[in-house]
């Protein structure tokens, strides 16, 4: 197992890491289906068509076409409702060999999640990230299904005691859709606790071009700082809590640590109003590829623009032709978003991630 050092973090945003020639991608986010088993209040995933999902033989031809990478996203929809998802796995670890392989999973189908990570080769570091939105009906209410807290903690009881043996890690993703979130925070973080397990926490944006049932649809923020939640939150709860969450993160490995402050502190600024700041230069389309269910190449998870499909081009017509130009225009004309997904992959590319933590040592 290759674990993922401080060295590995600080090359990568240095841009030093496995040099290449031009603007080529290193961190995919992979949407191998838009079918889901939950029916989530913030989410129209499930009511998309994965007819036309990439086949194993599309998948493997695409990724011969891609350079190696640091990471690897698999998500969904719900990645585990495709039962050849292991195959997708392995592929994208022999052929893109990352530093990591990421899977976002609802944790619904607890056997075929344990099955996989004890089948797996384990030459990748796998991290699991499994949604729980709140405790027990709150969480039901949020995924929309009767059982959804009984099954996605039956499959964390499964693998927790486990996670040294499978070369695992272990997280659960909070979505906080209201102001019950926060305090639903608090009371995942203590059912967690003997579990060893830390909710890691993302709000909400009111809309999703990327899950929502438009084909091409542009949802990107107007100016610097702006970010509509899909909650509505008091903000001296909202203040209070945030600080708790920063407080908490005391408990991670110092990398994850740094991300997540990152990410709290720049929604705090947002959700209220202060500034725009940290504000990093996004990498959509340069550093960061996204590749849908069908093989499109969106512009980023707020403008589903596409920049061509890898079934019908090679990558490199794709990756150099003039609709990926005029789509990285876009981009760079672009005030910021604040979604997690894509705020990490620019922070970290665009070396402002580790900029930030020099800035901070420094004054003390």
């Amino acid at each position: 197992m290759k674990p993922l050092r401080l060295l590995d973090l600080a090359s990568i945003a240095a841009g030093m890491r496995r040099p290449r020639r031009g603007r080529l991608p290193r961190f995919l986010t992979y949407l191998v289906t838009f079918t889901c088993n939950a029916r989530c209040l913030m989410c129209d995933s499930w009511q998309k068509p994965s007819r036309d999902a990439l086949t194993l033989a599309e998948i493997e031809r695409i990724f011969r076409q891609l350079p190696r990478l640091d990471a690897v996203r698999l998500t969904g929809g719900e990645p585990f409702v495709r039962p050849d998802l292991p195959e997708i796995a392995e592929l994208a670890e022999d052929l893109l060999d990352p530093l990591l392989l990421h899977i976002t999973t609802n944790g619904f189908l607890t056997d075929r999640i344990v099955r996989f990570c004890e089948q797996r080769a384990r030459r990748i570091p796998l991290q699991l990230l499994i949604s729980l939105d709140g405790v027990g009906g709150k969480h039901n209410a949020i995924r929309g299904k009767a059982d959804a807290w009984r099954n996605a903690v039956a499959t964390l009881e499964a693998l927790a005691p486990r996670r040294r043996e499978l070369q695992l890690t272990l997280a659960v993703n909070q979505t906080i859709v209201d102001a019950a979130g926060l305090e639903q925070y608090r009371q995942l973080r203590a059912f967690l606790k003997p579990l060893g397990i830390q909710n890691q926490v993302v709000f909400a944006y009111d809309e999703s071009a990327t899950y929502g049932l438009e084909t091409e649809k542009v949802l990107a923020p107007k100016h610097p700082g702006e970010f509509r939640s899909l909650g509505r939150f008091d903000p001296a709860a909202l203040r209070l809590a945030i600080q708790d969450m920063l407080e908490h993160l005391r408990d991670l490995p110092w990398t994850h640590r740094l991300a997540k402050r990152y990410y709290l502190e720049g929604i705090r600024q947002r959700l209220l109003h202060q500034d725009a700041t940290p504000n990093p230069r996004c990498v959509a389309l340069r550093d960061h590829l996204r590749i849908l269910p069908n093989g499109d190449v969106p512009t980023c998870q707020f403008n589903t623009v596409r920049a061509g499909n890898l079934r019908r081009q090679t990558f490199a017509e794709l990756w150099t032709g003039a609709d990926a130009r005029r789509q990285r225009e876009w981009v760079d004309a672009c005030p910021g978003c604040w979604a997690e997904c894509e705020v990490l992959p620019n922070a970290l590319y665009s070396g402002d991630l580790l900029r930030r933590r020099r800035v901070r040592r420094k004054a003390g």
